[in-house]
């Protein structure tokens, strides 16, 4: 029989994450499954996921119905289904946080995606989900955004695990991981430990991509050199920036400081994969998987990922493959007239604001049902 290539990408040292999250998945057993059968190391949520699970579904009609009988607010009422839906989830995973000495196991809470450009107010979240989730294995997920690189330092200094999330350029990622390392050290300075924090850096692919592609398209229809470039660079971008990302990690973390850090404890930051669904029926779906293998790693999957890749993965170290060509695709899109930090900058913008759409979409519709006015059932 065939081995399970989800469980050998935990040979090869990359742990995978589920980018889904619902009450039906809790209720029915298949996140036990997925972790029993699978290998699953870690579960992902943010403000679309819950706006998804609770509206497309009756799975939380009861909770809710509890909740407006003690006057709660839409915005209570979605914290309190958000939190007990973690909590649950964090106790399925805490025998493989545990077995693993806290290195996988978690899953991860999104502050509201309207503070993305709010380090006080991000601070001021995080530090009161993790007081309301209370377990050790939850990662509070702050936006990548030059504001949350302050929240980050000040969290990780706290004491607080981090996903940090919305990354796409490889300058805000070395940002990210410089003020992942400041956070420890502002603890280790203070005498407190560093064992017990653990932090992740999101990096968004297919997204790259998408954009990327979009506009090489546009060169190619325009014919000449400029096409004959953008022909050679379609579909590439994103897992260049990743195999370089890749490489930063580990510059970063083969550094002096970073030793120091773990002589005292501290743990790598390690580079999540997100964004990992292919949007173009024309690449492999697959694609964002089976170039990115590679130890220290983690990658998050949609659930027809997961399933498409248990089904006809091929598993082996790629990570490191192709330095020298990831390097040409970005040194070359500036003459193909692409300006990738331009791209990364409204990508960044895009994904708060994805994320603000259906969180405020499930708010409105919260206090309609408050209000008497809505059949919850019906859905946005």
């Amino acid at each position: 029989m065939r081995e399970n290539p989800l469980l050998k990408l935990t040979s090869l040292g990359q742990s995978i994450w589920l980018d889904s999250l619902s009450r039906s998945m809790l209720d029915s057993g298949e996140i036990s499954r997925l972790i029993d059968q699978d290998g699953l190391g870690g579960i992902t949520s943010n403000p679309s996921i819950f706006a998804k699970a609770m509206v497309e579904s009756s799975d939380y009609d009861s909770a809710i119905h509890s909740l407006l009988q003690q006057q709660r607010t839409a915005n209570q009422i979605y914290e309190e289904l958000a939190i007990e839906d973690i909590r649950r989830t964090a106790d399925l995973l805490r025998p493989l946080y545990d077995k693993m000495e806290g290195n996988d196991g978690f899953v991860s809470l999104e502050v509201s995606p309207h503070l993305a450009f709010d380090t006080a107010d991000t601070v001021a979240e995080a530090r009161h989900l993790w007081s309301r989730v209370d377990r050790p294995n939850v990662l509070i997920k702050v936006p990548g955004t030059v504001e949350g690189l302050v929240a980050l330092r000040q969290l990780i200094a706290s004491g607080i695990n981090v996903n940090v999330t919305l990354l796409f350029s490889l300058p805000r990622y070395q940002a990210v991981a410089e003020a992942y390392m400041a956070g420890l050290e502002e603890r280790a300075a203070a005498n407190l430990p560093l064992g017990n924090i653990a932090s992740v850096a999101s990096f968004f692919l297919s997204r790259i991509d998408v954009m990327v592609d979009s506009l090489l398209t546009k060169k190619l229809q325009e014919g000449g050199r400029m096409a004959d470039l953008a022909s050679m660079l379609v579909g590439k971008v994103a897992i260049a920036s990743a195999k370089t990302a890749y490489q930063i990690f580990k510059q970063i973390h083969g550094s002096e400081r970073f030793r120091n850090l773990s002589a005292q404890g501290g743990r790598p930051q390690r580079v999540l994969w997100a964004s990992t669904s292919t949007k173009n029926p024309a690449y492999s779906d697959v694609k964002y998987v089976e170039a990115l293998i590679g130890a220290n790693t983690v990658n998050t999957l949609p659930m027809e990922t997961l399933l498409a890749y248990r089904d006809h993965g091929n598993p082996e170290l790629r990570l490191e493959e192709g330095l020298e060509e990831a390097g040409r695709v970005l040194q070359r899109l500036p003459e193909a007239g692409i300006d990738l930090d331009a791209v990364t900058r409204h990508l960044e913008q895009e994904g708060v604001e994805k994320f603000v759409e259906p969180f405020d979409k499930l708010i409105q519709m919260l206090e309609q049902k408050i209000a008497g006015r809505y059949e919850w059932t019906r859905g946005i």
